[in-house]
């Protein structure tokens, strides 16, 4: 077991997603054992990006100005809206190459248990978009999981009766699995074979 100050690292490193104990103790020694220099870089490149990154104030993506790239875009589609759960997701998607309307970031997905409800989704803010900006798509492209699934229910229920054509991403993502690994030609097709939520 690690003690002081390398305990309190491990302990840290443990937060970051899919860094169990041995992997963080890997990591704290690794990270010790680096030249002094490029430790602190690392550390300068965390602090910067924490302090400089907010949430863009239209479509929720972590991003370094007020409003992102996305969104002062003037060449993309404004009547098609892409639903995501995260900033990652949003650049996958775009990376296909087969979408050019906007994105949304819902920050979470729906989780009763996890004490995760419709307003730590951002619902509010999306249903706000929808209405003061003339969607007439909108595209959930979220993970195939449980939670995915309740929260694509919950917003096509929400939207019943809006002027709205609400789709979701075609098969190819296996259920359960995570749009942030699936290859980018999957990908594609599925956004190119997305079918409405209603059907």
């Amino acid at each position: 077991m690690f003690t002081g100050l390398l305990a309190e690292l491990e302990k840290n490193l443990k937060k970051l997603p899919g860094i169990g104990t041995k992997s963080a103790q890997r990591l704290a020694m690794y990270l010790i054992g680096m030249e002094k220099n490029s430790a602190l870089e690392l550390s300068e490149s965390i602090r910067l990006a924490v302090e400089n990154y907010q949430h863009c104030k239209h479509c929720n993506m972590l991003s370094e100005d007020e409003v992102c790239s996305f969104c002062s875009d003037t060449n993309r589609n404004d009547t098609h809206l892409c639903v995501v759960e995260n900033t990652q997701d949003v650049y996958l998607i775009d990376n296909t190459h087969e979408f050019h309307g906007r994105y949304f970031v819902m920050g979470n997905l729906l989780s009763p248990l996890d004490g995760i409800g419709p307003n730590e989704i951002n619902f509010p803010a999306l249903l706000k978009l929808i209405k003061n900006n003339g969607i007439e798509e909108l595209i959930l492209a979220l993970n195939p999981s449980a939670e995915g699934e309740s929260t694509i229910s919950y917003i096509a229920h929400q939207l019943e009766g809006l002027p709205v054509r609400i789709t979701r991403l075609s098969t190819g993502l296996p259920f359960g699995g995570d749009i942030e690994y699936t290859n980018s030609l999957t990908l594609g097709n599925a956004l190119k074979r997305r079918y409405s939520v209603s059907d």
